[in-house]
């Protein structure tokens, strides 16, 4: 196992209330010398922990990082100061098949305790991306409920007023007569030379017509065409 150390320090007043760069390279050292592995130092002096993407010092450790290493911090509040981010970076090491290690926390997953706790951090992972998942689609079926557009193409038939879908007037004419040409047996071809001929244009804004673009109107009605 090779530790991978990480050091973090956001402000001058970090560093003089006790948890300076130096003091967490001493714990972090201290650790591995009693686990007799070797240690490599990353750090990021200056650097909020709200994010992980913005640290060089960080991706630095996550790259060199490998299957039965160990990700060592001082605490958990030097990895990371968002929890969705902490999740994240949890889940990289389980895919990476490494362990973390925060001495003031006193989680270590090269335990058995250790890996149950870590265990609950990707639960808990999983938990918020379900729930992100969930507050997305009931949020999309509300405004669906109450008529607004929720992205993607705007059907044949509509237009968008603001956050509204409402009825286009001359595209629904075009709807019924396609609907009415097809009740009394115009093939599709004939009925798109109707429509060239009566000036509907596709949403698209071209005014020829296609028997497929026709048929997926017939099929299914409010499709962009």
């Amino acid at each position: 196992m090779r530790a991978i150390g990480y050091i973090r320090v956001s402000t001058q007043g970090q560093a003089e209330a006790g948890v300076s760069m130096d003091a967490q390279e001493a714990k972090i050292k201290a650790w591995a010398g009693l686990n007799e592995t070797e240690v490599v130092i990353c750090r990021d002096d200056g650097i909020s922990g709200k994010r992980s993407d913005n640290r060089p010092g960080l991706q630095a450790a996550l790259s060199m990082i490998g299957k039965g290493d160990a990700l060592v911090v001082y605490s958990l509040s030097r990895l990371s100061r968002s929890t969705k981010d902490a999740l994240i970076l949890s889940e990289i090491l389980t895919k990476k098949d490494a362990d973390l290690v925060s001495l003031s926390e006193k989680i270590d997953t090269t335990s058995a305790s250790g890996k149950m706790v870590f265990r609950l951090l990707a639960v808990l992972n999983e938990f918020e991306r379900d729930q992100t998942s969930d507050r997305t689609r009931f949020a999309l079926a509300h405004k669906r409920t109450l008529g607004e557009f929720t992205g993607g193409k705007i059907p044949y038939g509509y237009r968008l007023d603001g956050k509204l879908l409402v009825a286009d007037e001359f595209e629904q004419t075009a709807l019924r007569l396609i609907r009415d040409l097809r009740v009394e047996g115009y093939t599709l071809r004939a009925i798109c030379r109707k429509l060239e001929a009566r000036g509907y244009r596709t949403k698209s804004g071209n005014p020829s017509w296609h028997p497929q673009v026709v048929k997926q109107l017939i099929t299914h009605p409010g499709k962009a065409a």
